[in-house]
């Protein structure tokens, strides 16, 4: 279960120094473990390979939200329905898959370059009759699979990183949320450039937008990771007001 989501303007990116954030050391192809700090009993096996493009190797943001999921939503997503954006190889939805309660179905999308990547990781952890790889280019109309999924939770780590795909991101995630109004979007970003805040001030107008509270917060967000959740604002509207009385 979450902890309380509150925001905070101590922590917001907006309030963090403008220099760039350096990226990390690209690593050669190779098999990684993973247990997210022990939140996993047997270790997820993610192969990385930049060959076809930087959404190849484990980044920051991914580990991040992979390890709330495993700590906050163990056994909350059971009759949900996943969806990963801009899943690279995998690393976020085969954590849930893996390490969730989960019943319905799970989907890890990215585009076309990263998709034998997404299915050699999902065979590498036994993963096929639970988790299903598709292409979904942002900002072009959804796949007929993936409107007939309907997500209710959606997934995305590190999908800020390229300034002339925001637009695409936003509309993507505005087709997301109109498809399934009920939907939650868990966002996890490295603030690298100032133009990253840029996304985050239009999602703000665009969506309902809350930090996340996490018992690892302070630290990753000395890092210049941010977690928050997307929903829809008229979802919100039609909630009944509590009065004071």
């Amino acid at each position: 279960m979450l902890l309380n989501h509150t925001p905070s303007p101590e922590l917001s990116p907006l309030a963090i120094g403008e220099d760039i954030s350096p990226l990390p050391t690209i690593k050669s192809a190779g098999t990684t473990e993973v247990d997210f700090s022990g939140l996993l009993t047997k270790p997820l096996r993610l192969h990385e390979d930049l060959a076809q493009g930087c959404g190849g190797q484990l980044w920051p943001a991914g580990m991040t939200l992979a390890r709330h999921m495993l700590r906050y939503h163990r056994d909350d997503l059971r009759k949900s329905r996943i969806l990963e954006l801009g899943a690279g190889g995998g690393l976020v939805g085969l954590a849930v898959a893996k390490g969730c309660a989960v019943d319905g179905p799970l989907y890890v999308t990215d585009q076309a370059g990263m998709f034998p990547l997404m299915e050699h990781n999902i065979t590498l952890n036994d993963l096929s009759s639970r988790v299903k790889a598709a292409v979904l280019n942002w900002g072009k109309p959804l796949p007929r699979e993936i409107v007939d999924l309907r997500a209710n939770v959606i997934l995305a780590a590190d999908c800020v990183y390229f300034e002339p795909a925001f637009p695409l991101l936003m509309a993507t995630l505005t087709d997301l949320l109109t498809l399934c109004p009920s939907a939650t979007v868990f966002f996890c970003f490295k603030k690298r450039r100032r133009a990253d805040m840029q996304f985050l001030k239009k999602a703000q107008k665009t969506f309902r937008v809350v930090v996340i509270e996490d018992q690892d917060r302070h630290a990753f967000s000395r890092q210049g990771l941010f977690l928050y959740t997307f929903s829809s604002k008229a979802q919100h509207k039609q909630l009944p007001e509590t009065k004071n009385r």
